[in-house]
């Protein structure tokens, strides 16, 4: 009889794992389908979306009851970045006509979205899920909120296998960006990304410089003035 129950449990246990296996594939491929519809050139078509939202939705019901890990870090972060997008742009089409993602109170932090098993803001799954998890700056360029001063959404999914070279691939682009990172003879003006998240990108040994030239084709001068200009909060929109 115990023999049984460990032979039954076996196999539950094994067809769920499939089940979300199945799942989570599924969620990749149809993200990855509409992103390449909607997304070009780091602007949305939301007018699109608005007029078809079901493919978005039924993208987030997938999302609803997938379970991704800690233990399988490429399978959780491409998740949960995916995920992030996707909830940004299902905010603004639930209050399509809006300016900017401020314009609607608790854009970020109140309005929760179901998934991974769990209700969930857009804040907790970048300051709960991602950040303190792993400790890499590079999320905060493919995690887009929305608004022209972040760093452009690309038209495909985030996936395990593609992961860290599109991490890498996103870092670079943004910080080599003129209009992203603006340089000028000894002054470097850095996104408001830089000042909000400092402790994300300046450790004892090194300064925002420091990581900024870990990625920068042209190197910024060591003592370069570093200032922060206004972020840039309206839609990204086609």
């Amino acid at each position: 009889m115990k023999n049984l129950i460990i032979a039954i449990t076996a196999i539950l246990t094994l067809t769920v794992t499939s089940s979300n296996a199945q799942s989570l594939n599924e969620f990749f491929t149809k993200t990855d389908a509409f992103l390449s519809t909607y997304v070009s050139n780091g602007s949305v078509d939301y007018k699109g979306i608005k007029s078809n939202v079901g493919e978005l939705n039924d993208i987030l019901e997938i999302a609803k009851n997938i379970s991704v890990t800690t233990s399988q870090p490429k399978e959780y972060q491409a998740f949960w970045i995916n995920a992030y997008n996707l909830s940004v742009i299902k905010g603004i089409i639930d209050n399509y006509g809006i300016k900017s993602p401020l314009d609607k109170k608790g854009f970020f932090d109140k309005t929760k979205y179901d998934l991974g098993g769990t209700a969930i803001t857009l804040n907790d799954i970048e300051h709960k899920n991602l950040r303190p998890k792993f400790n890499d700056a590079r999320f905060h360029f493919v995690l887009v909120c929305g608004a022209k001063g972040c760093p452009p959404l690309i038209a495909k999914a985030y996936t395990p296998a593609n992961l860290e070279n599109l991490l890498e691939q996103q870092t670079i682009k943004a910080l080599n960006d003129s209009s992203f990172i603006r340089v000028s003879g000894k002054k470097v003006a850095f996104s408001e990304i830089f000042k909000w998240y400092k402790e994300d990108f300046v450790t004892k040994s090194s300064n925002e410089i420091d990581y900024l030239n870990k990625y920068r084709k042209e190197k910024v001068p060591a003592n370069a003035k570093v200032t922060y200009y206004s972020y840039d909060w309206r839609i990204n929109s086609k």
